[in-house]
């Protein structure tokens, strides 16, 4: 073999040899990897109601589908219809057990009626964090305080929104009468009731001029968060009731939307009558044409910064009040409560909901007095500002407001 021919073979043989090193250098370094294992946190939510039921236990299961999105490792199992009427004979307490067998580490009860069974929970198993939504059993300053190590609250500061949908009845009605469709009667509801009052007076005066004491502000109660046939009143009826007799805005303090049906038909027949539904921020797609907007819970934000602490074993039990984002009172990262415009809402009304939302923003606080109950007696003298305690604890719908204040 000549030497230039010996040269190119050995030539050859030395790039060939260099491009299977190369090709093998990533291989051989992939292998070398370490896998990284992600630990799953798995929570459990207890709803009261349906997961879809266009109101506030889908608000929850939605939360629960953003703390999926935003936290990588995060997995939601729920049981939902927690309530007498769906689940007879067992407690919130021993189906949040069913959750412990799905693998959950941390369990949500999301409604006022759980308080008890939340802290039964807890005291069984202290190893297991629990979520209590609307309760106050973690509130040092509160009247049902219990010291336990792995239970916390959280609550959404709806006297805001509930101001808000005060605001946009007031706005809006023709015939100074407005209704209120309330579910069962405790602390939580009276006080935020009551909100929808002050925010009702406050814009019929501020941007209609009206008066506010010829404004007609009525609750009627239906005994539950929904209906349960043969336990609680027909919120249907109380709607057509309301639409019936002369209020033509309706605002639902209730889970579900028959407010809003209710209005729909009413349209249908020939009324001129509106609704303003509760808890969900999509629910004016059930009834657009008379739905002035929605105030709704954002659950989301809180449930994802107490679980990442739950997970990183920093999580103290806590009592949490979170309120709007008043930056931008729709921005689901941020704000706890919100308010969806309707589309049945005039843009007048609108224009004038968004000053009313700007006051508030700016400081503006409708629980100052002077302020009266329903019976007459002093709450708030001239100029008082009330406390998150006396706000929390109403004792009474205010002065000025017709219907009950406490449960017969």
């Amino acid at each position: 073999m000549s030497s230039k021919r010996l040269w190119f073979v050995v030539s050859l043989m030395l790039v060939l040899a260099m491009a299977l090193a190369a090709c093998k250098t990533p291989t051989t370094e992939l292998t070398q990897q370490p896998e990284v294992e992600t630990e799953e946190l798995v929570f459990g939510m207890l709803l009261v109601g349906p997961y879809n039921d266009h109101g506030y236990s889908q608000a929850h299961y939605d939360a629960g589908l953003y703390v999926e999105e935003n936290f990588d490792g995060a997995r939601m199992v729920y049981v939902d219809k927690v309530n007498p009427a769906d689940r007879p004979g067992t407690t919130a307490d021993q189906l949040a057990e069913e959750l412990l067998a799905k693998g959950a580490t941390v369990i949500i009860f999301n409604s006022d009626d759980m308080k008890d069974a939340a802290v039964t929970f807890a005291q069984a198993h202290p190893e297991v964090i629990v979520i209590h939504a609307s309760g106050d059993n973690a509130w040092k300053d509160g009247q049902n305080y219990k010291a336990l190590p792995n239970l916390s609250n959280v609550m959404g500061r709806m006297e805001f929104g509930k101001m808000m949908a005060g605001c946009a009845a007031a706005l809006t009605t023709e015939t100074g009468k407005i209704g209120y469709l309330g579910p069962l009667i405790n602390d939580e509801t009276r006080r935020l009731a009551s909100s929808a009052y002050l925010g009702a007076r406050y814009c019929y005066e501020k941007y209609r001029g009206e008066n506010p004491d010829d404004l007609e502000f009525k609750v009627t109660w239906i005994g539950f968060w929904f209906n349960i046939p043969g336990v609680t009143s027909d919120p249907t009826q109380v709607a057509n009731d309301f639409y019936d007799k002369g209020y033509d805005v309706v605002i639902s303090g209730i889970d579900t939307t028959e407010a809003l049906v209710q209005a729909k038909q009413k349209t249908a027949e020939g009324k001129k009558v509106f609704a303003i539904p509760y808890d969900f921020m999509g629910a004016c797609a059930e009834a657009e044409n008379v739905c002035l907007g929605v105030p709704y819970f954002n659950w989301g934000p809180a449930y994802l910064s107490m679980l990442k602490a739950a997970d990183a074993g920093t999580l103290q039990p806590t009592w949490d009040f979170v309120g709007p984002d008043w930056k931008d009172i729709n921005n689901l990262d941020t704000s706890a409560i919100g308010f969806i415009k309707g589309p049945a809402l005039p843009a007048d009304a609108g224009t004038n909901l968004d000053k009313f939302i700007a006051e508030l923003a700016g400081g503006l606080n409708l629980w100052t007095g002077p302020i009266k109950l329903q019976d007459g007696s002093e709450y708030l003298k001239a100029g008082e500002v009330a406390t998150d305690f006396q706000v929390w604890y109403l004792p009474q719908l205010l002065d000025g407001m017709e219907g009950q204040s406490v449960s017969e």
